[in-house]
C-alpha cells in the first residue's frame, strides 16, 4: 500500500461516531504545523480562509490552481493525512476533481451541494452521480480517497425552511453515501437535527463546532464522527494580528 494510500485509510478509521475525529481547520503551512504541533493527527483545509488569505472571496471566488498549490504545499509540509477543502468541485468533471486532489497528495476531501454558478442547491441526484464518479476515479487511481459529501440544506443557499431543511438533508445524506461518501458533511444543523441525520442515514456524520458557544459534548453525544471548525481559527488569528497592530500603532 502506498503511503497516500495508508494516510487515507488512517483517516477513515478516524471517524467513530460517539469518539469524533476533530480538525481544527490550517489555511496555510504555518498554521498546519501548529496543528500536527499540538498533536492533531490529521490536518483538514478551509477553503473560506485560504481564499481570504489570498485576497479572494468564499464561494469559489478563488481561482482553482491558487487554492489547490496552498493545499499542495500544505500536504508536502506534514507527516500525517491531509484532507482538502474542495469546495463544489471549480466547475471540474468529477474524475478531473479526483485526479488534481489525489495527484497533491492529498488523502481526503470535501465536496460541497451550493450550485455557486446558479444559486441555490446542486440536484441531489446530480450531485450524487457526481460523487459517484468521485469514488470510481478513486478506485481506478488506487487511493481511498476519502469524500466527506457538504449537505448545505440549513445554509442561506437552500430554499428550504424549517423541518424541510433536515428532510433535505437526511435524503441528500442518504443519497450521497449510497453514492460512494464516507461521511456527510450538515453545517449549520444543531445537535437534534445531527442527530437524526446519525440515525436515519448510518453513515459518519462530520458536524462544525462553533469556537465560541459550541458544545463538544453535546455533538459527541448526537453521535457524531468528525467535527471541524472552519474559518474560524483564521479570524481569531486576524484579530490577535489586528489588536497587536493597534498597540503598535499607538506607540508610534
Amino acid at each position: 500500500m502506498s503511503d497516500q494510500a495508508a494516510k487515507a485509510e488512517l483517516l477513515r478509521s478516524l471517524h467513530v461516531p460517539g469518539d469524533p475525529l476533530v480538525l481544527p481547520n490550517a489555511w496555510d503551512v504555518g498554521s498546519a504545523r501548529v496543528v500536527v504541533e499540538a498533536g492533531f493527527p490529521v490536518i483538514a483545509t478551509a477553503s473560506n480562509a485560504i481564499a481570504a488569505a489570498l485576497g479572494y472571496d468564499d464561494g469559489e471566488g478563488a481561482p482553482r490552481d491558487e487554492m489547490m498549490f496552498v493545499a499542495a504545499r500544505i500536504v508536502a509540509s506534514v507527516d500525517v493525512p491531509v484532507t482538502v477543502d474542495a469546495e463544489a468541485g471549480y466547475g471540474l468533471p468529477p474524475g478531473e476533481l479526483t485526479e488534481l486532489i489525489t495527484r497533491i497528495g492529498a488523502a481526503g476531501c470535501n465536496v460541497e451541494d451550493t450550485d455557486h454558478a446558479n444559486g441555490g442547491l446542486v440536484d441531489l441526484d446530480v450531485r450524487a452521480a457526481y460523487i459517484g464518479e468521485m469514488r470510481a476515479a478513486a478506485n481506478r487511481i488506487g487511493v481511498p480517497l476519502v469524500i466527506n459529501a457538504r449537505i448545505d440544506s440549513f445554509f442561506p443557499a437552500s430554499p428550504f425552511s424549517g423541518e424541510r431543511r433536515l428532510t433535505d438533508a437526511i435524503s441528500r445524506a442518504e443519497a450521497y453515501r449510497a453514492a460512494g461518501a464516507d461521511c456527510v458533511f450538515v453545517p449549520g444543523a444543531g445537535p437534534e437535527d445531527l442527530r437524526a441525520v446519525v440515525t436515519e442515514v448510518g453513515a459518519p456524520v462530520n458536524a462544525g463546532l462553533p469556537l465560541r458557544g459550541g458544545s463538544l459534548q453535546a455533538l459527541r453525544a448526537a453521535g457524531v464522527a468528525r467535527v471541524s471548525v472552519g474559518p474560524q481559527l483564521y479570524r481569531t488569528a486576524l484579530s490577535h494580528l489586528r489588536s497587536d497592530v493597534e498597540q503598535l500603532a499607538t506607540r508610534r
